[in-house]
Formats: C-alpha cells, sequence, structure tokens
C-alpha cells in the first residue's frame, strides 16, 4: 500500500521535440537546442567552403591549361602553314631584261657606263610603267632618306636609292649596341625591304661627283675582287642625304679614335672593350698597363658622348663585375672631356646639373671647359686652364679613345659644294627654305639631314625685297611698305619669324635718321642684325627625318597635279612654291640616357629620373622603329638583357 506521502506519478511523460519542431520548449531546452543546430551547420559550412575553393581552383586551371594548349596548337598550325606557303616553286624563266641594262651605254663628260636602265625595270607590268615616269635619286640611307621614302605614294616616280650600305641604321641606339645591351641587328632595316613599297631599286655605291649641266650622278662601287667601278646614273630629280662625318677641329692622332655613325663603329667598341678587359685580367699584365687598358676616354660632352660614357659604366657595374676579377673593376675609370662648361649644354640648365650629379655619384670623370690637344696610341692630351688662369696641358693613359665633337662634311658633300660658286657653307651645303640647293637649278636638286643647312641670311636678297615692298617706288620703305616686307621676309625664310614679331619696335630702332622710312643702309644693317640671331636647325635625326617627310610629301603633291601645273604654264622649277609653303621645323623635344636613368628636354619643361625616365625613353625610341621586325627584335634584346645580362662575348 503506498505512502499518502509518496510522489505521484505524472498523467503524462514529456518527449523531447526534434530538432527542426517550431514548437516552443520549456527554457532549460531552448539554449541546448540552439546551440546544437549552430555548431551542426557551422561545421557543415566550414567543411563545404574549402570544397568549393578547391573545385573553382581546380576548374580555372583545366581552363589555363586548355587554353594553352589550344594556343599553342594554333601557333603551331599557323608557323607550319607559313612555311608551307613560304617555300613554293617559283618560276623565273623568260623574265625580261632591257638590253640597256645588261650592256649600258657610255657617255658623259668621263665617258663612263651610264645606267639608263636598271636590271628589274621591265621585270612586271608594274616596273615597266614607273620606267616612264621621272627618275627620283635619293643619295645616302639614313634618318632623312627612310622619310622621303615613307612619304612617297607608289606609282609616282622612278626610285633608286644610292648608298654604300644595304641598310638604313637607327643611329640614337648606337651606344647601347656598342656595349651589348641590344644587338646590333635590332638596329638596321633593309633598304630594298624599305623600297619594295614603291617598287624602288638599290645600287650599293657611293657617290663621288655630279655632273648637273647632263643631270648625271657619278658612283663608285666595289666589283668582285676588290676593284672599283665608275659610272654614271641620270636623274630628274636628286635628293643628297648622306649625313656627315666628324669634325677633327684640326686635333692631330685622331686615327687613333673610334667614332660612333655606324654598325661597324659600334661593332670595333665592343670589340675593343672585351678585349681589354681579357687582356686586364691576365696576371701578367702589370697595374700600370691593366689601369691603362682600363682607362675609357670620351671626347665629346653631346648625347652621343654622353650616353656611351653611360653605357660603358652599365655594363661595368651590372655585368663585367661578375666574370672578371674584382680588381678589374676596381681599376675601370672613365673620363668625359668637354669644350664647354657642362655637359648636355644645347639641354636645359637643369638637365646638364642632374646629368652632371648623376656622373658625379657614378665616379664618371668630368673634364669640363677643356681642349683636346692630340691623341696618340696610348694616351689623350687636353689643356685646361688652372685656378692662377694658367693654361695647363693634362695627359690620361688610355688604350680607348671615343671622338664625338661636332660634324664635317662628307667629301660627296664637299664635292657638290665645290662646284657651286655661292656655297660658302663650311659644314653643309646651304638650300632654301624648300630645301633646294642654292646655285643648282630650282627644282632638280635638294639636300636634307646633316648634309644640308637651310639659309638664315636675309642680305642677298635686300634688293628683291624692295622691289616687292616699295609701292611708291621711291628708294626707303614706310612703315607700311615695312610690314609689307616682314610678310615677304617670313616666306622666304620662316626661321627669322621669331625675330620679326615686334615690327614697330624694329622699324623705329633702325630708323637713325627719324624720317618714318628706312633707306638702303638702315635696310641693310637691319636684315643684317637679324640673319645673325637666327639658329641654324641642329644636325639632328629628328631634323632630317622632318626634312625627309616634308620633302616626300611635296615630291607627290608635284606628282598628282604635275597635269594641273602644266595647263597652268607653271615650269618644272616653279612646282615647289605652287603645292608646298616653305619647311617648318616643328621641335619634338630631346632625350638622352645617362645610366639607369633618362632625361627629357620638351621646350618648356624638362623631365627627368630614373627608371620610370629610362622606360619613357625606351618607349620612345621603340615607337620610333623602322618596322615592326626591329621593334620585336629591341624589345626581345631588353627582356634578354635584363633576365641574363648582355653578351659578353667577342665577335
Amino acid at each position: 500500500m503506498r505512502s499518502l506521502h509518496a510522489p505521484t506519478r505524472p498523467l503524462h511523460r514529456v518527449l523531447p521535440l526534434p530538432a527542426h519542431s517550431r514548437l516552443s520548449l520549456p527554457g532549460r531546452f531552448r539554449p541546448t537546442a540552439a546551440k546544437t543546430y549552430a555548431t551542426s551547420a557551422s561545421s557543415s559550412a566550414t567543411a563545404t567552403k574549402p570544397r568549393i575553393r578547391w573545385r573553382t581552383v581546380a576548374r580555372y586551371t583545366i581552363y589555363l591549361a586548355g587554353s594553352s594548349v589550344v594556343g599553342v596548337g594554333l601557333l603551331t598550325c599557323a608557323i607550319f602553314l607559313h612555311d608551307a606557303c613560304t617555300y613554293r616553286e617559283r618560276h623565273i624563266e623568260g623574265v625580261p631584261v632591257s638590253p640597256r641594262a645588261l650592256h649600258p651605254e657610255r657617255g658623259g663628260p668621263k665617258n663612263l657606263p651610264v645606267l639608263s636602265r636598271l636590271l628589274s625595270d621591265l621585270e612586271d607590268d608594274e616596273n615597266r610603267e614607273l620606267v616612264e615616269k621621272p627618275h627620283l635619286v635619293i643619295v645616302g640611307g639614313g634618318w632623312g632618306a627612310v622619310g622621303v621614302i615613307d612619304k612617297l605614294s607608289p606609282g609616282d616616280y622612278h626610285v633608286t636609292i644610292v648608298s654604300p650600305e644595304t641598310y638604313t641604321t637607327f643611329t640614337p641606339l648606337l651606344p647601347s649596341a656598342a656595349v651589348g645591351t641590344v644587338s646590333v641587328r635590332s638596329l638596321v632595316e633593309p633598304l630594298r625591304k624599305i623600297a619594295a613599297r614603291l617598287k624602288g631599286h638599290l645600287i650599293n655605291a657611293r657617290a663621288v661627283d655630279l655632273v648637273m649641266s647632263e643631270r648625271l650622278l657619278e658612283v663608285e662601287t666595289i666589283v668582285p675582287g676588290g676593284k672599283s667601278e665608275r659610272m654614271y646614273i641620270p636623274y630628274d630629280k636628286l635628293i643628297i642625304a648622306v649625313g656627315s662625318t666628324s669634325s677633327t677641329h684640326g686635333v692631330p692622332g685622331l686615327e687613333h679614335c673610334f667614332q660612333l655613325k655606324t654598325i661597324s663603329d659600334a661593332q670595333a667598341i665592343r670589340k675593343r672593350i672585351i678585349d681589354n678587359f681579357e687582356a686586364a685580367s691576365l696576371p701578367t699584365t702589370t697595374p700600370e698597363e691593366r689601369r691603362k687598358l682600363l682607362s675609357f676616354v670620351v671626347c665629346g660632352g653631346g648625347p652621343t658622348g654622353v650616353e656611351t660614357a653611360a653605357e660603358i659604366y652599365d655594363l661595368c657595374q651590372e655585368d663585367l663585375i661578375n666574370y672578371f676579377p674584382k680588381i678589374c673593376r676596381k681599376e675601370v675609370s672613365i673620363h668625359l672631356i668637354q669644350s664647354r662648361e657642362h655637359i648636355l649644354n644645347t639641354y636645359s640648365e637643369a638637365i646638364s646639373r642632374y646629368a652632371e650629379d648623376k656622373f658625379m655619384h657614378d665616379n664618371i670623370d668630368l673634364i669640363t671647359s677643356a681642349r683636346v690637344q692630340a691623341v696618340e696610341p696610348d694616351k689623350v692630351m687636353y689643356s685646361k686652364r688652372g685656378p692662377d688662369g694658367k693654361t695647363e696641358t693634362h695627359e690620361i693613359p688610355t688604350n680607348f679613345v671615343l671622338w664625338s665633337t661636332g660634324i664635317a662634311m662628307n667629301p660627296f658633300t664637299r664635292r657638290v659644294a665645290d662646284l657651286l660658286p655661292n656655297q660658302v657653307h663650311k659644314k653643309a651645303i646651304e638650300v632654301d627654305a624648300h630645301l633646294r640647293v642654292k646655285g643648282a637649278p630650282l627644282g632638280e636638286v635638294y639636300a636634307i639631314g646633316d648634309a644640308s643647312t637651310i639659309e638664315t641670311s636675309v642680305v642677298p636678297y635686300l634688293l628683291e625685297l624692295v622691289d616687292e615692298a616699295d609701292k611708291n617706288k621711291d628708294g626707303k620703305i614706310d612703315f607700311e611698305e615695312w610690314e609689307i616686307m616682314v610678310s615677304r621676309i617670313k616666306k622666304r625664310i620662316p626661321m627669322a619669324e621669331e625675330q620679326l614679331q615686334k615690327v614697330r619696335e624694329l622699324f623705329d630702332l633702325y630708323d637713325s635718321d627719324s624720317d618714318n622710312s628706312l633707306n638702303l643702309n638702315e635696310l641693310a644693317v637691319l636684315l643684317q642684325e637679324i640673319g645673325n640671331k637666327i639658329t641654324a636647325l641642329p644636325a639632328t635625326a629628328q631634323v632630317a627625318s622632318q626634312q625627309g617627310k616634308y620633302l616626300g610629301k611635296k615630291l607627290s603633291k608635284i606628282a598628282e597635279r604635275r597635269k594641273v601645273l602644266e595647263a597652268n604654264g607653271l615650269r618644272p622649277e616653279e612646282a615647289d612654291d605652287a603645292v608646298s609653303g616653305p619647311f617648318r621645323y616643328s621641335h619634338l623635344g630631346s632625350l638622352a640616357y645617362i645610366g639607369n636613368a633618362a632625361v627629357f628636354d620638351l621646350g618648356r619643361f624638362s623631365f627627368m629620373g630614373g627608371l620610370a625616365a629610362m622606360y619613357a625613353w625606351r618607349s620612345v625610341y621603340w615607337s620610333e622603329q623602322v618596322s615592326m621586325r626591329t621593334r620585336a627584335l629591341l624589345m626581345i634584346d631588353w627582356i634578354v638583357r635584363g633576365v641574363w645580362g648582355r653578351d659578353l662575348s667577342r665577335l
């Protein structure tokens, strides 16, 4: 019998609800259920997320690998198809050749063969049509010549290029090629490929003389066996773009110096540098001889000299130090001799100071306000004023000297200047604002680039200008007539525009007798002063390229409008003025490499710096390449140099 105080059994039993039940539970059960749910959900999510990530990574990896395989396969197929199309048989039997090309007639003052026809003149219909066109002969294969070819329209002229080299060279990067930063192959483009667009011809020869009366160009070529042979090339229009040579300034011993104007020069410099380091690394080399072998002297503080000194420093600091005895790097000395007070003196003052500070930081010896007296096989002698004002002579023992100071006339340019009595310039052929050679028949002979200089003197045109402006024919020029004369001067010599901005002030300044007019004597003095203040264009690739493109466009316009000009009664020599205005140079800026840094002089402002400026410098030169082939090669060279360094082989 149960006790009355015994606990009574509940009438029903409380059962736990499932975890997913939404029924309300007593307070002591709710926390436990929520905790159990959160823990299980978190564990499930944590386990699922890594699996999703790995699946995503695996999927995109497969996509990348698959696309790479497909891309390589397509590239391989493209190369295979290209090779299959390239290596095919071509039938060349029965190609017509002009008898005058096979057996040239003789003529001219020296009775030489006259190349009135070339071997490929009749080989197809297009070439046969070009034979009847005016014969345009371009002497040279540099910046100016390439600029002309680039802007000529196909079919306008029968084009022949005369050049001692079979290629054009990107000269601004020659200092880089001289130390192996880039390959010389990356800087050249065959002239035959460049002229192919115009169906042009190349005569691998050197121009030596000119017969203007018979329109014959005398050239000298090297035939098999080493003998030279001379011949005439007839022309209707002749463009002289032979460049220049380095000025000697009367310094003896320059035969012991290197220059840097051609691919051959760059190759010779590279061989000498490697040879010097190899000899310096021998145990039998004395300390004095080692210092002389590793002493590099650059004469000239312009862009070429500065960039070469910087490239030699980079070669020693980045490559040679890793593969030659360290004592060789310790004994290296680089000297730069400049006749002016600062290097890069044609750039802004800020750029000159920046470059000098950079060279001083790199321990490059800057010798400014000095003049080279002589160059001997084992030393350079130069003079410089000492602290007491007296001139002192110093010498630098060396086995390497680069001469890069100023320009002088090419031998052919000198010959042309000697043929014309009014050519008095000592460094180049003087041309007018249309780039026509002064003294030569108008519209026949042009000169561009380093071979030419545009006239700056206004005095020779004094009487002609007075005759045009003097409306009342009183022999004097009043202010209204002076304004007319100013417009004529600007048209004839565009480089005088800057000096003629203040027209009224000039008139009042030179009106010495205050009679509100200028007589002939006053005009002569005024025009002489204006001419003295005009600065000639620099001998740079930029100027040559712009002149070449200007001339190419103008000649194409003359060819295009030939019938219209003839219908209007204009003679061929008057076509230049009818179709185009005078040449106007637009300065786009100057730049220079100074060793893992670069400087830009853009006129109103300058830009200089380290790697960022260097890559900007590379970008500019990369974009100025002649073809996509050289752009690709140049990019590969920079990548190879950055990854594996420069090639130190002596080739």
